[in-house]
């Protein structure tokens, strides 16, 4: 079940990110071309100087239930869905902070362009604000707060990058993965520049992914987390 709801959030990727409805009080004041700001109350979760307010965590919730229950017809544990909402969005709020670390900024340009080039809000190759605000509507969303949302994800995404960025394959790596490419040479003889290329890049890629996933886990071991299930 858990399995199906991750394959769910790869195939609906802008669906769900927007549903995590991720409004940090410090980036929420004047947003979006439409924007308005929301105050926060009874945070169900913290971390560091940053809150998941009850609001924020409803929403997302609700959004989230909704989309399972369209696809799943009710076939999922509503505790199991409660906490993935919940992590999904202490995990936000920590690249969010990843983010001021690491100096990372977004403008309202940068904001402005992303969206509109975003293909389901095109019509004929060109952003149509009307198809935007209908495919909002549709998710119980306002053009504010997809906004806001998507500055913090564009935020997680650089900071994302320049974690990844920071991570090269070392000598005795390489050796390795070259060792690997002889080995498939001698059984295919037809493994060709390709497939090597293909073999540097996919240990570089989990070598990518250890170094997210330590670079979070460290975020999270240095900060306070304090979290309220009684609000959930």
């Amino acid at each position: 079940m858990i399995k199906l709801m991750r394959e769910s959030a790869h195939k609906y990727p802008w669906i769900l990110k927007s549903m995590m409805g991720i409004l940090a009080v410090a980036f929420v004041i004047t947003m979006g071309w439409w924007g308005f700001s929301e105050q926060q109350s009874d945070a169900v979760a913290s971390v560091g100087d940053l809150k998941v307010s009850h609001a924020e965590y409803l929403r997302s919730y609700q959004n989230t239930y909704r989309f399972y229950q369209d696809r799943m017809k009710g076939d999922f544990k509503d505790d199991v869905l409660k906490q993935m909402v919940l992590d999904r969005l202490i995990d936000a709020k920590i690249w969010t902070l990843a983010a001021q670390d690491l100096g990372v900024t977004v403008t309202p340009e940068e904001l402005r362009e992303d969206i509109m080039r975003r293909e389901e809000f095109q019509r004929n190759g060109t952003f149509d604000p009307d198809l935007y605000r209908r495919l909002l509507t549709s998710v119980r969303l306002t053009p504010a707060l997809y906004e806001a949302d998507h500055k913090m994800d564009l935020l997680r995404d650089k900071a994302m990058i320049v974690v990844r960025d920071s991570v090269a394959l070392t000598p005795a790596e390489i050796a390795e993965a070259q060792s690997l490419i002889a080995r498939q040479a001698s059984t295919d003889p037809g493994t060709g520049p390709t497939a090597s290329e293909r073999i540097l890049q996919d240990f570089l890629l989990q070598k990518q992914e250890r170094a997210l996933a330590a670079y979070q886990e460290a975020m999270k071991a240095r900060m306070p987390i304090q979290i309220h299930k009684e609000l959930m």
